[in-house]
């Protein structure tokens, strides 16, 4: 006999085993994908924490200030379009492009998501790097686009050739993370100079950090995108503000898309905030440098312990030891309340991400590095 309408029902176990309940004939219908795995967050706030590439600097002084003298009554109204806000008006003035070559998004993650969606539908496969960020190929297989993992030289160097076949598009950091290895601006064009059908993404999320910037060339190509974010350089990775800049119709392409799944993104506290670090440009310059130098300095202290790298232009250090492998580094690190990044997949798993921390910071873990080092000759 059927239930009633609203009638609760409780399934017996002796109608579970005989496929009553346990059918789940709706998971044939859903998409599923592997998700892309961030580094440890520990609740733990006693620990050295370089593994997720955060800069250890406050913000510009201007956005502690500003965030004191918000307006409330602001919170309860939809924020502006971005485009149509200080903040778009901020960079555009600081980048030396028009509004209608910038686009907003919600971090750099929310930009590069919004652009696997709207530029890479030809069914060919997109090119990106086999060592790069991870995700990439997340995107890829959450939209069902066709990728192909170009890999990296001996030296972590993109080969410009490889990127010459047919595709569907490219996309790659530069810096590469997480091996800090730079391409210089004539690389970057070649590879976009081979790619004129196809939308190039060049994701320069720590270009900041020692680097140039290939923006010049989107007044030369219009198949260039280049994305950056407040996340590392603007030490505001918690306010989630990233953007792109490309030719207008490129934008285009990208708002049309973003208005179609939400119209309102970035939150009014961002908006407003966003404009006090870009306003800052001495505090700005100051603190990548400041970073730079501790950059330089932990790359001879890590190398006197043993350990190579390719030269870094990120805040973080790609390394290995020459005798000890990094798994156990990576777990001794951990078990005195140092965190680093370790991956373990092919090509890397003898490898450690360590951002690029304060200058005590960076002390601590020469000190715990040397110990683990030692204690293991023993």
């Amino acid at each position: 006999m059927r239930p009633a309408a609203c009638e609760l029902v409780i399934f017996t176990d002796e109608a579970k085993q005989k496929g009553i309940y346990n059918t789940m004939k709706w998971e044939e219908n859903v998409r599923k994908a592997v998700p892309y795995t961030p580094g440890e967050q520990p609740e733990n706030k006693n620990i050295i924490k370089l593994n997720t590439n955060e800069n250890p600097y406050p913000p510009a002084p201007g956005v502690a200030k500003k965030l004191a003298g918000l307006d409330m009554d602001q919170m309860r109204l939809y924020p502006a379009f971005p485009e149509q806000t200080r903040l778009a008006e901020a960079l555009a003035d600081y980048y030396h492009i028009d509004r209608d070559q910038l686009f907003i998004g919600v971090g750099s993650d929310d930009v590069l998501s919004l652009a696997f969606m709207t530029f890479f539908q030809s069914g060919r496969p997109v090119f990106f790097p086999d060592i790069t960020y991870s995700f990439y190929d997340v995107w890829a297989d959450l939209y069902r686009i066709p990728y192909e993992r170009k890999a990296l030289d001996e030296r972590f160097c993109i080969r410009p050739e490889d990127y010459r076949q047919p595709n569907g598009g490219v996309i790659f950091p530069n810096p590469n993370a997480p091996t800090g290895v730079l391409m210089d601006p004539a690389q970057v064009e070649e590879i976009i100079e081979a790619n004129r059908d196809v939308v190039v993404i060049v994701d320069e999320a720590y270009i900041d950090f020692g680097g140039v910037s290939c923006l010049p060339l989107i007044r030369k190509y219009d198949n260039l995108m280049v994305v950056q974010t407040f996340s590392k350089s603007r030490s505001m990775a918690g306010m989630r503000i990233g953007y792109a800049m490309g030719n207008p119709k490129l934008i285009g392409y990208l708002n049309d898309v973003k208005y179609s799944v939400n119209s309102y993104t970035l939150n009014y506290t961002a908006l407003e905030l966003g404009v006090e670090a870009v306003k800052d440009a001495a505090y700005f310059k100051e603190h990548c440098e400041k970073i730079v130098s501790t950059r330089e300095r932990a790359e001879k202290e890590l190398a006197r312990l043993g350990f190579v790298f390719p030269k870094s232009y990120g805040n973080f250090i790609f390394v290995s030891h020459k005798r000890m492998p990094a798994q156990e580094i990576f777990q001794r690190l951990k078990d005195n309340d140092i965190y680093v990044r370790y991956w373990n997949k092919p090509r890397i798993n003898n490898h450690m991400r360590i951002t690029v921390g304060t200058d005590g910071q960076m002390e601590s873990l020469y000190q715990a590095l040397e110990e683990i080092i030692a204690g293991r000759r023993m």
